[in-house]
């Protein structure tokens, strides 16, 4: 059983930076692709993901250019760094894996079987 951890969320200021950080436990975290979602309201966002291999990654329209996502196999960690935040991407943050070995980048949240908790994000004016 995969077990996912967040950490790294916080308060911050807009312009301001955060990494979020997501340790996995429990599985083969080297052949899952992995994503970063948020939630706001009552809506789970897609954020970014990066493919089991690390070479393929994916990002929503919104973060593009500010956000980063990587992986460290070694580790068992998925890492989302944030820069230039702004009060809009206040939300949950959580990190998810597929359950497909080998697989490619998902974009459906109905794709990822193992999720972490989330930890919160708060983008101040």
């Amino acid at each position: 059983q995969v077990q996912l951890v967040e950490s790294g969320g916080g308060l911050v200021q807009a312009g301001g930076s955060l990494r979020l950080s997501c340790t996995s436990s429990g599985g083969t975290f080297s052949r899952y692709a992995m994503g970063w979602f948020r939630a706001r309201l009552q809506e789970r966002e897609l954020v970014a993901a990066i493919k089991w291999t690390g070479d393929s990654t994916y990002y929503a329209d919104s973060v593009k250019g500010r956000f980063t996502i990587s992986r460290a196999n070694a580790k068992n960690t998925v890492y989302l760094q944030m820069n230039s935040l702004k009060p809009e991407d206040t939300a949950v943050y959580y990190c998810a894996a597929d359950g497909l070995e080998f697989g490619d980048i998902f974009l459906s949240s109905n794709e990822y079987e193992y999720w972490g908790q989330g930890t919160q994000v708060t983008v101040s004016s």
